[in-house]
């Protein structure tokens, strides 16, 4: 079931894919298809190169922009890295901060992660805040503990006025891009207990108010049976979004999800 406010939150992560001109492609076959999925919230989120592209390929639109990353300064001697105010510049609402790929990859950790959550919100950008249990910590029974720390520590100093600006996205890291998928009960687990922190934490308006995504192999045949949990409240894709047909049918599946609970 969805936040009380709105219908799903469907947001495509194109990750290190397309140049300038699939991506406008893709940006324009999402928004013609928009009018059938109009209750949705979308957000496409392609690689830095393609953020002007993407821009004039929604604009007009109610699809909205994001970024991959940011750095947690506004400006200075950071070769290779992008600020807050240049994405916003670039006419971004969003940007991923701590996704597992960074985490795991790149070296990103809990500390690196609050600065850049910081960053964006002082930037006026929405951060879309990634969490998630590797597959030992999911077999050794620390999957909460694991969630339980990485809310903590990513959203330290966070007032409540920030956290209405933070979109939340499980993402099991132990499903992404492995083809599995964490059932619709485990994913609601995790889900409930990122919603009952932020009641411990921000209280009880944060917590029915908070966006909290599912990122974890998700494909149209999934989503419904996603959707339907009532802690989801919409999805961040990866591979999927880069087929327009795909991305639309998985906002479909969570809209059908979302009507049946009305």
């Amino acid at each position: 079931m969805a936040a009380p406010v709105q219908g799903p939150f469907i947001a495509g992560n194109w990750k290190m894919n397309l140049g300038l001109r699939e991506a406008s492609a893709l940006a324009r076959q999402i928004v013609a298809a928009e009018s059938e999925i109009t209750d949705c919230s979308l957000v496409l989120i392609p690689p830095f190169t393609a953020l002007g592209a993407v821009a004039a390929a929604i604009a007009g639109s109610p699809v909205a922009l994001g970024a991959q990353d940011l750095f947690w300064e506004d400006q200075g001697a950071f070769t290779g890295e992008v600020s807050g105010p240049m994405l916003k510049d670039a006419r971004c609402a969003y940007v991923l901060v701590g996704h597992s790929e960074r985490r795991q990859l790149f070296g990103e950790t809990d500390e690196t992660v609050n600065r850049k959550v910081r960053a964006a919100l002082r930037s006026g950008l929405s951060p879309i805040f990634c969490i998630g249990e590797v597959l030992a910590e999911r077999d050794g029974g620390q999957t909460l503990d694991r969630i339980a720390a990485q809310l903590a520590q990513g959203l330290a100093g966070l007032s409540k006025e920030d956290m209405a600006r933070v979109v939340i996205a499980y993402e099991p890291v132990w499903a992404i891009g492995t083809g599995r998928t964490a059932s619709p009960g485990q994913a609601e687990e995790v889900h409930a207990h990122i919603r009952g922190r932020l009641r411990e934490g921000y209280g009880n308006d944060t917590a029915d108010c908070a966006i909290i995504l599912y990122g974890g192999s998700v494909k149209p045949a999934n989503s419904y049976s996603l959707f339907r949990e009532k802690n989801i409240d919409g999805f961040l894709v990866g591979g999927a979004s880069l087929d327009a047909g795909g991305f639309v049918a998985i906002a479909k599946e969570a809209l059908r999800a979302y009507r049946e609970e009305k």
